[in-house]
């Protein structure tokens, strides 16, 4: 997966680390082109060779951990194209958190989701709930996303991880996100991931305190009502 520096996200990904007087939250959106290269295409042989290992064998009832019991968001994992699509969220996940290995991920930790504007929704409700529209109304967040991954083209998938690979399990988390944004016409992927953290939570490596900044200005005037039923701005 190549990383794909655009600079329209720059002050979207500035602003979306900031602290409330309850909670610090850490986010980022990322862009990568779906493009296999070096250590990408190594890995990709090597999981296509496990899971058809895995596919070929046979299991015995009582075993459940084959692909074919799995239920997956991606169709049936006889397909190469349903691996693939599982690669390519589990590549940019490795790339995303580089000091974590994802190869281990299954199928059933992902979720495919019917509608792009229900997450675009939940996610504007998310910041909204904490106090930080000035991403979505000042920022144009949605917009901008729109021109870098065209959003009536796209399937968006989430990561639902266990404890054991859920990279933000750290003391002090409230919650997460990790939603994924495909145009397979562009084979772009957009990666949008926040956390919540507990203000009394210690730093991490990426979280410069000088980075963190009051928020909530922005919200006066708006009723959750009015900001929650209106139109997504694209």
């Amino acid at each position: 997966m190549k990383f794909l520096d655009i600079a329209s996200l720059d002050p979207i990904n500035t602003a979306l680390v900031f602290e409330t007087p309850e909670c610090r939250v850490v986010g980022r959106i990322e862009t990568y082109s779906c493009k296999l290269a070096g250590v990408d295409k190594k890995l990709y042989k090597h999981l296509e060779s496990q899971w058809n290992s895995d596919l070929s064998e046979s299991v015995s009832p009582d075993q459940n951990h084959s692909l074919h019991d799995i239920i997956s968001p991606f169709g049936p994992m006889d397909q190469q194209s349903s691996r693939r699509m599982l690669f390519n969220l589990i590549a940019t996940l490795n790339a995303s958190y580089p000091d974590y290995d994802f190869s281990d991920v299954k199928p059933d930790q992902f979720t495919k989701h019917a509608s792009v504007p229900m997450v675009c929704n939940y996610i504007n409700n998310t910041l909204f709930s904490i106090g930080h529209t000035y991403i979505i109304n000042n920022l144009a967040l949605w917009k901008v996303i729109d021109e870098i991954i065209e959003l009536d083209e796209c399937s968006v998938y989430s990561f639902n991880p266990d404890n054991d690979s859920d990279p933000n399990a750290e003391d002090g988390a409230i919650w997460s996100f990790n939603f994924f944004f495909y145009n397979k016409k562009l084979k772009r992927i957009l990666f949008f991931a926040v956390k919540c953290l507990s203000i009394n939570a210690p730093l991490q490596d990426e979280e410069p305190l000088d980075n963190f900044s009051d928020s909530g200005s922005d919200v006066i005037g708006m009723s959750y009502e009015e900001y929650v039923m209106g139109d997504i701005e694209m």
